[in-house]
């Protein structure tokens, strides 16, 4: 350490010698500081062979090693240094600030090498946990250090949030990558959409820091708009007052609605598409609705789209299946010169019941795993088809025979269809497993 001590040769040895005691014993306090924390200074080399799950470790002691240096250790010892040198104010600054930078420069080797490692999305999380201990150990570091010093620190949880934002703007290739060519059986709800999803309601608990990192990094955000086929969703994203990291969250569940319309197509039968897309939809809004981060993010606009959404799917499986049905329980053409044509009403009978009867084979096997829209669903069909089937039948089923003779025709009263709808959408899944779409 080069300094100049003033005064006589006597006072520069004590002077000199108070130095050499009072950076030995920092060495020593900080040392045993660490290793009381089970923490262990390492190499930039050695940082980047660690596997991930021994580096989280890691990385959550390191924060409680820079958490205690900022708030215990460093008052503590730059107290004792301006006592000891209390007639030598200038000695004890230039002393205690060198000597707090060569250990903040350790943590932040490793901190910087951290970020050096690949990047993948697990890792985002222990990236923010280190970026807000960084970010909050700063008024701590500009009392008992100095400014230059809180400065370096800064500028390495500035290179934390750069990767940050990486890691999470990753997601869009992610999604992107994800082209399954095997549809989920029974229309249930897609593993990407489960795992994108929660990834944001995670991340979302760190909104704050996310909306900062991601406020100062703008120029890494990418860019994008998505078309969609409504031209109502080119609204996402257009709102002025929606952060950049509100807009890069938009832009990852619009993704995740292409590819999910994208896997839709995987489907052969159209209803089990809109099942599909309705139960991906509506577990979308769900967790965005449960999640009060996300919610907060969105752009009104943004959210109505998405709920219209989910209720067009809902129409669209309604008319695509049932539709059919109905066409069967209409009156036109059942009556010839005032009379009803018995064949005719056979054939109306019969094609009804056989087409029920696929419906509920088939449908018996979808999944609808959320309990209210599974209840919306059957509550629907029910409030369309039994109506229509109990006046159908209570006009035509007397012109038929009686006895086994118009049973044949006659499968169902309406109690039983009402008993078969609530089958519906109950995921059997043996017969998941048979089925193929």
């Amino acid at each position: 350490m080069m300094m100049i001590i003033g005064g006589g040769v006597e006072n520069r040895s004590i002077v000199k010698f108070s130095i050499e005691v009072f950076d030995y014993r920092f060495a020593n306090v900080f040392n045993e500081a660490i290793k009381s924390l089970e923490f262990e200074i390492k190499s930039v080399e050695d940082v980047k062979k660690m596997q991930w799950e021994t580096l989280e470790g890691e990385i959550t002691t390191l924060i409680k090693v820079v958490k205690h240096c900022a708030s215990v250790l460093f008052p503590g010892e730059r107290k004792l240094c301006d006592s000891i040198f209390s007639e030598n104010a200038s000695i004890a600054v230039y002393l205690f600030s060198n000597l707090a930078r060569a250990v903040v420069i350790q943590l932040l080797n490793f901190v910087d090498a951290v970020v050096q490692t690949n990047r993948s999305a697990e890792k985002l999380f222990k990236y923010l946990d280190m970026y807000e201990a960084l970010r909050d150990v700063i008024p701590d570091i500009n009392k008992s250090c100095s400014d230059e010093l809180a400065a370096e620190i800064s500028t390495s949880g500035d290179r934390i949030g750069e990767a940050a934002v990486h890691i999470f703007c990753d997601l869009e290739n992610s999604i992107k990558g994800d082209a399954a060519k095997t549809p989920v059986a029974g229309g249930a709800v897609h593993p990407l959409t489960r795992y994108v999803m929660n990834y944001l309601k995670y991340a979302c608990e760190y909104k704050v820091t996310l909306e900062q990192i991601f406020q100062k990094n703008k120029a890494l955000v990418p860019s994008i708009k998505h078309e969609r086929e409504s031209p109502s969703h080119n609204q996402t994203g257009e709102n002025s007052s929606s952060s950049p990291f509100a807009t890069q969250l938009m832009t990852v569940i619009d993704l995740l609605d292409l590819n999910l319309e994208t896997k839709s197509k995987l489907y052969k039968d159209p209803s089990l598409r809109f099942i599909f897309l309705m139960n991906n939809g509506r577990y979308i809004m769900q967790k965005i609705k449960a999640a009060s981060e996300i919610l907060q993010s969105m752009d009104d606009t943004w959210y109505r789209i998405r709920s219209s959404d989910v209720r067009q799917y809902h129409k669209n499986y309604q008319r695509e299946t049932w539709g059919k049905v109905l066409q069967c329980l209409g009156h036109e053409g059942l009556q010839v010169n005032g009379k009803v044509h018995k064949p005719a009403l056979k054939e109306r009978f019969k094609n009804f019941s056989a087409m029920f009867d696929e419906i509920q084979k088939t449908q018996s096997t979808w999944v609808v795993s959320d309990e209210q829209l599974q209840s919306e669903l059957r509550v629907s069909i029910s409030a369309v088809v039994i109506p229509a089937y109990r006046s159908f039948f209570g006009r035509f089923r007397q012109y038929l025979d009686s006895g086994r003779q118009g049973e044949k025709y006659v499968k169902y009263q309406p109690e039983d269809i009402e008993t078969m709808i609530e089958g519906l959408f109950d995921g059997n899944a043996s017969s998941i497993g048979r089925k193929k779409n």
